[in-house]
């Protein structure tokens, strides 16, 4: 199995998928998401998400990667609740109160956020990076530069946390203990860490610019990749499915 947001090797519909396609459709269920405030109807794109993901034998990931956006989009839904007094009192507070519809417009969002990030994430698991970057420079003729940008990024998120990974095992090997205490600590001890993953993020990003220029970096064009990426039925199909989610989200958000 592969690491966060690492590649991991199948042969699922989503991973045979054009990379275009998938990301398109990764964007329009997103978009849906954002189309409607429907419950009901986020709810059902959750778990389509989640089927998505067990089709291609990510549920592991799935689950993770809902994990962190939950603790984050909670962040929200409690802003959210605690500035928001519509519907049934439950709560009185100083400011104003803490209702029925708050609660629910802070649930909403936390599916909302979780049933968009799902499948963007999704597509970086079950798509090469060079397939990637090389099908949107060749169909959609992005500039390579700025496709490279994106897939390098993506591409260093792991190899960071990796470092950090091994920073924290070789302090937890000096004695220093993470687990104790309370998020104060933690934080503190966290912090002095970071010099040395930025140290070797320089070093790392400084050799890989060094890299692409010895490889011709700036005289790539779209001619330059030799694979090609054509669209199948599958693709049409399952763009044709995305299109019809953000209609069906756009009606509901009418009609509301």
């Amino acid at each position: 199995m592969g690491g966060f947001l690492e590649y991991v090797p199948g042969d699922s519909f989503l991973h045979r998928m054009n990379p275009v396609a998938k990301l398109a459709c990764a964007l329009l269920l997103s978009v849906a998401c954002f189309c409607t405030g429907n419950l009901v109807f986020l709810a059902a794109v959750l778990a389509f998400d989640f089927a998505l993901a067990a089709a291609c034998g990510m549920v592991r990931q799935a689950l993770g990667l809902a994990k962190a956006v939950f603790f984050f989009s909670l962040i929200l839904a409690v802003i959210q609740v605690l500035t928001t007094p519509t519907g049934a009192v439950l709560l009185p507070l100083p400011w104003g109160y803490v209702g029925t519809g708050g609660l629910m417009a802070a649930l909403t969002t936390i599916v909302r956020l979780i049933a968009a990030a799902v499948p963007l994430f999704l597509v970086l698991y079950v798509t090469k990076l060079t397939d990637l970057s090389n099908a949107v420079v060749k169909v959609l003729r992005v500039p390579y530069r700025y496709a490279f940008t994106f897939t390098s990024t993506v591409h260093f998120i792991p190899v960071f946390m990796n470092d950090m990974k091994g920073i924290m095992e070789a302090q937890t090997a000096r004695g220093v203990e993470f687990d104790a205490g309370g998020i104060v600590r933690k934080v503190r001890l966290m912090v002095p860490l970071c010099v040395p993953l930025l140290v070797s993020s320089v070093r790392k990003t400084n050799s890989s610019a060094i890299a692409a220029e010895v490889r011709g970096f700036n005289l790539r064009t779209v001619a330059s990749g030799y694979k090609e990426y054509p669209f199948a039925a599958r693709d049409a199909v399952a763009f044709a499915a995305c299109l019809l989610l953000v209609a069906a989200a756009l009606v509901l958000g009418a009609v509301q």
